[in-house]
């Protein structure tokens, strides 16, 4: 069954698209502002775009994350312009807030104090870290943040001076003093910190890419060091292998530390592993893409974990605005008391990736059933996009549906720009694929 909340959007969708059909898409969405991603004058880009009904949220601030996966998906469709800007603007926070990479990696400061950790969360206008405790410990953050970064030094869009560098030093050696490969986060969903595989992935994706740019002359000039210490390739090495042999213990489940509030054996976030961060291939990452079919998806979109209790039904009725986004972290029995059994959200920044991830796998394949697949999930992710009815107006795309009063209906952050992110790298994605078939036909 095809869900689809915007009636105009009908006769867009197909069971088999040609290119001209993509770019119909593509100027129809345009029209209507979906792809609107509206950064800030520095290049930061907030979570959502806020009304004064829905700025209760705290999505007007910046995560690292998301903004990785928005300037990603600019790189991705060639405005390569965008995407460095937010890297480099990036680079100057954690420059500005070294302090906490330097306290840690000393010893001066405990890392089980989440707040003494490098901020993910912070007022992009100024920079400024915020007062508000906030479970800040996200590995994965961090190692998004050293993926892109180095990507775009790899392919010469960037070429970091000395200072840049001394920034880039203190990852490596940060991840190292907090032994990543068996650390506690909060991960991509800043809930209970356990030991999970897409934080422990991502850090390792990161690793994999800045030891890549260190073997190019430009950076090694620079001496990529810290306190005198040189980012060797053997430490990167060690490092890496570290996080693989992890990973290899513990996928494809998400956690599999025994205590029932962190084991998790199906996760959304490890389809990012799989696409764009591609730190795991083959077998697993078939088995963590069947996982996430079988388990997590649903009629709507696709759940983040079972037992997700963040926009559960009725959520607005059951919490206080100043609630319903408020950390849990430390308790999350308060919250997940609300949930009943298969009421969880339904996201809509999976699809999207299911989407490209089964596209990749038909340019590798050819086999029909991948791009059957593709072209589903794809169909999925604009089902989303809110119709002309909706509070929040209509061509939108929401960061997940909840049930309200027995009816799916988006939450208040909408739209989420990491979902406008994930659907236009969808939409590029079939591109290629049809432009590879029409080569193949010829």
């Amino acid at each position: 069954m095809l869900v689809i909340q915007n009636e105009r959007l009908l006769g867009l969708l197909k069971p088999d698209y040609s290119i001209g059909d993509i770019y119909a898409l593509l100027e129809r969405l345009n029209q209507h502002g979906t792809f609107e991603f509206s950064a800030l004058p520095n290049g930061l880009f907030p979570a959502a775009m806020l009304t004064d009904d829905t700025a209760y949220t705290g999505y007007a601030n910046v995560w690292v994350r998301d903004n990785i996966h928005v300037a990603y998906a600019h790189y991705v469709i060639g405005e390569t312009d965008v995407a460095v800007k937010t890297v480099q603007t990036l680079l100057r926070y954690f420059t500005q807030h070294r302090d906490r990479f330097d306290a840690i990696i000393q010893g001066q400061a405990d890392p089980n104090v989440v707040m003494n950790r490098p901020h993910i969360r912070f007022n992009g206008q100024t920079l400024e870290e915020n007062e508000e405790k906030w479970p800040q410990a996200q590995n994965d953050a961090l190692g998004y943040f050293l993926w892109l970064y180095c990507l775009l030094v790899r392919d010469d869009l960037i070429t970091p001076a000395i200072e840049e560098v001394s920034t880039l030093a203190l990852f490596p050696f940060y991840f190292q003093a907090i032994e990543y490969w068996r650390d506690e986060d909060s991960g991509h969903w800043e809930e209970t910190r356990k030991v999970e595989a897409s934080s422990i992935g991502a850090v390792t994706a990161g690793l994999k890419v800045l030891r890549q740019v260190h073997l190019k002359p430009a950076f090694v000039n620079h001496c990529c060091q810290y306190r005198g210490q040189l980012v060797t390739l053997s430490l990167l090495d060690n490092l890496i292998a570290k996080g693989e042999q992890t990973l290899n213990a513990i996928l494809p489940a998400e956690c599999v530390q025994p205590a029932p509030d962190k084991n998790r054996p199906y996760d959304g976030a490890l389809l990012f592993l799989i696409y764009p961060l591609e730190v795991v291939k083959g077998a697993i990452a078939d088995q963590i893409l069947d996982n996430v079919l079988t388990h997590l998806t649903r009629d709507v979109g696709i759940c983040r974990y079972l037992g997700d209790s963040f926009w559960c039904a009725d959520y607005k009725q059951k919490l206080s605005g100043e609630l319903r986004t408020a950390d849990f972290s430390d308790n999350m029995a308060l919250r997940d008391q609300l949930l009943q059994p298969g009421e969880e959200a339904q996201w809509c920044i999976f699809d999207p990736i299911v989407s490209v991830i089964f596209g990749q796998k038909y340019q590798a394949t050819q086999q029909p059933i991948d791009l059957q697949q593709q072209i589903h999930h794809l169909n999925r992710a604009l089902g989303h996009v809110t119709g002309v009815d909706s509070e929040f107006g209509g061509f939108r795309c929401p960061e997940l549906y909840h049930l309200e009063n027995n009816r799916y209906t988006p939450s208040d952050a909408t739209p989420l720009l990491w979902t406008q992110a994930t659907l236009r790298i969808a939409l590029e994605m079939m591109m290629h694929t049809l432009t590879a078939m029409n080569k193949n036909s010829v």
